[in-house]
C-alpha cells in the first residue's frame, strides 16, 4: 500500500524528519483460538496485523479496517490490549517515524485469510501455541492476552 496521503504532504513540509504517528495493532483471533498472522514484505518477519490511522478515524474503526486491507477476514475489535510506543523506525526512503500504537483483541467474524495487498508475502491462522518468532511487544500482548487480565496493559 503506497504511504497515505495526508503522510505524503506533511513530508513535503518536514522532509524526512522524526514523524509520530497514531498506529494500531490487531490480535485477532477465531474461535479455534487461532491467531491471525501476516509476513510482512519489507522484512520478511511474522507480525500481527498493524497500520496507521487516518486523520480523524477512531482506533478501533482503523485496526478493522487495516485487518480487512491486509488480510481479506472481517473482524470486530472487543477490547483494547495495551497501549505502547514503538521504536524509532527508519525506512527505506529516509523517513523517520515513532508511533504510539493502541493494541486491540480483535475477533473474526467472515471472510478468508488471504493476502489482500502489497504490505504482506503472506497471511495464515496460526494456532496460538506455535507462533513463530514474533516482534517483542507483538509477543507482549499475546502474553497480555493469554494471561487472562482484561485490563489494558500501558508502559509506566
Amino acid at each position: 500500500m503506497p504511504i497515505p496521503e495526508f503522510i505524503v504532504e506533511i513530508r513535503k513540509k518536514i522532509g524526512h524528519d522524526l514523524l509520530w504517528l497514531p498506529g494500531v495493532t490487531g490480535l485477532v483471533v477465531d474461535d479455534e483460538q487461532r491467531v491471525l498472522l501476516v509476513r510482512r514484505a519489507d522484512n520478511l518477519q511474522w507480525t500481527l496485523v498493524s497500520g496507521c490511522l487516518d486523520p480523524g478515524e477512531p482506533p478501533a474503526v482503523g485496526i478493522v479496517r487495516e485487518i480487512l486491507e491486509e488480510t481479506g477476514v472481517t473482524a470486530r475489535a472487543e477490547r483494547v490490549l495495551a497501549v505502547d510506543v514503538t521504536g524509532q523506525f527508519s525506512h527505506p526512503n529516509g523517513d523517520e517515524t515513532v508511533f504510539m500504537d493502541v493494541a486491540f483483541l480483535c475477533r473474526a467474524t467472515g471472510g478468508t485469510a488471504r493476502v489482500n495487498d502489497d504490505e504482506s508475502v503472506d497471511v495464515g491462522w496460526v494456532p496460538i501455541g506455535e507462533l513463530p518468532e514474533l516482534p517483542e511487544r507483538h509477543q507482549a500482548y499475546v502474553k497480555q492476552y493469554l494471561s487472562g487480565v482484561e485490563a489494558a496493559w500501558f508502559a509506566e
